[in-house]
């Protein structure tokens, strides 16, 4: 999971950027699922995460090393006045759950 703390009023603008992306997940093996989650409005910002899910983490690795991976950050970097401050990255592993 990546989190943003987009700044008020541009959230629309946030959406846009993912939604017209060329993320080229599909392409990697191992690639399962991926969500854009909206989440709670603050005074100055709202919360979105983007959410992957993989078979494991060493093909979550392998696409973060990958040509697919630098190909769909590329413009990364011109969308900086949508955020406050950088994406901050969590990741998790499954210890338990339901199918």
């Amino acid at each position: 999971m990546n989190r943003f703390q987009v700044t008020k009023g541009r959230e629309k603008d946030f959406e846009h950027v993912w939604q017209s992306r060329d993320s080229r997940l599909n392409e990697m093996d191992g690639f399962k699922e991926f969500k854009l989650l909206r989440g709670p409005e603050n005074d100055d910002h709202t919360l979105y995460s983007s959410f992957t899910v993989w078979s494991s983490k060493d093909s979550f690795e392998a696409w973060t090393k990958s040509e697919q991976f630098r190909q769909a950050h590329k413009n990364a970097g011109q969308n900086d006045n949508l955020y406050l401050g950088h994406p901050n990255f969590e990741g998790f592993e499954p210890v338990d759950g339901i199918s």
